[in-house]
């Protein structure tokens, strides 16, 4: 099958045809339909994340069941499934204790002494957070699917795999937003858009927009944004108070990745308010918070994935896309091909979208 090779930081992904072997056990073989590409991916191209190469980046699919294992009951060739990164093995203390998320157990992973699910040229080949979603093709745990209906499109749901399940997930399931609240969202790409979504689904009264980028607040406006700050031309915790009339929100949400935005969405909350942080900052980076703000009682948490339990969320984040509450459609800027991706890499850092899909069909 063709793939898009990783060969280590800085260096372009490259298209060949690699093996991939049978599923066994619990594991099912997934024809890719869909990808989204995430900012997440780019983190490991650029170097900020440490990868082991060579191996599949992707990680926001939706595909056809093409095959399984023997053990397998959950699903059956034919099946369209959406894959989640949060593969969850059910059995340890995060699984048990309500938290599937936050499971890293590795026996859902081919052991060392076994063959591996992909090679190049006999050299394994990693898949990127279980899934690797560049591919024709993944060979995947039967825990890192949910089987969906079929009258959907794949790339609505590949959105809803990774992007639209963080940022929706962190403001309902994460924070727990409050009907009526105030909120503010820095970053409008894909897992910000889909915070803004998730704040107007809750029910928050006002929700502000920050970014740099000009379209990207026009689409968040589009989304459910009452308010947009334009964060090249002002200070957005300064604009954030202005418009809230001087205390700042109740709830904040980072969704870049980035040290001084992180901050910002700290600054900006007020007095019993929540800072959420959803971005990757990059390792070895710290972010500084004022001290005597604790004594206001303000708060700062992380969110994985949107503190999902995918196989519960993931269908009711399709029934609002169905009735029109949930928007995915105007999310997808661009739509290209697996040999696109490097494009698609140089387009998101550009700031020219929020979102491209990669179609197999």
């Amino acid at each position: 099958m063709k793939a898009a090779i990783f060969h280590g930081p800085h260096q372009p992904l490259t298209i060949e045809n690699i093996d991939i072997d049978k599923p066994k056990g619990h594991e099912v073989l997934v024809r890719t339909m869909a990808t989204g590409v995430c900012h997440s991916d780019l983190h490991f191209v650029e170097g900020l994340y440490p990868l082991p190469a060579p191996a599949v980046l992707g990680h926001e699919p939706a595909g056809i069941v093409e095959a399984v294992g023997d053990q397998v009951t959950y699903v059956k060739p034919g099946d369209h499934v959406i894959c989640c990164l949060s593969v969850f093995c059910g059995q340890c203390e995060m699984c048990i204790s309500g938290r599937p998320n936050l499971c890293r157990a590795p026996e859902l992973r081919r052991g060392p002494g076994e063959t591996p699910r992909l090679s190049w040229n006999g050299t394994p080949v990693g898949q990127f957070a279980n899934l690797g979603s560049y591919a024709e093709q993944m060979l995947l745990h039967e825990h890192a699917v949910v089987k969906v209906r079929q009258d959907v499109p794949f790339g609505a749901l590949a959105l809803i795999g990774c992007g639209v399940t963080t940022g929706v997930g962190a403001v309902l399931n994460t924070a727990r937003i409050e009907a009526g609240s105030s909120v503010a969202v820095f970053g409008c790409g894909g897992v910000g858009l889909s915070a803004i979504q998730g704040a107007r689904i809750g029910g928050a009264r006002m929700i502000i927009a920050v970014d740099t980028v000009e379209s990207k607040l026009a689409t968040a406006k589009e989304l459910g944004a009452t308010h947009v700050v334009d964060a090249s031309s002002h200070d957005p915790v300064q604009a954030i108070r202005e418009i809230t009339g001087g205390g700042g929100v109740e709830y904040s949400f980072e969704a870049i990745g980035s040290k001084r935005a992180a901050e910002q969405s700290f600054e900006c909350i007020d007095r019993g308010g929540t800072a959420t942080i959803i971005g990757m900052i990059p390792v070895g980076q710290k972010i500084e918070l004022d001290g005597p703000s604790f004594l206001g009682e303000k708060r700062i948490q992380g969110s994985s994935m949107g503190s999902n339990r995918f196989r519960k969320d993931m269908p009711r984040y399709i029934d609002f896309y169905l009735q029109g509450r949930l928007k995915l459609d105007e999310m997808i800027t661009r739509t290209g091909r697996l040999e696109d991706v490097n494009e698609a890499f140089r387009a998101m850092k550009a700031g020219e979208v929020a979102r491209t899909v990669l179609k197999f069909d």
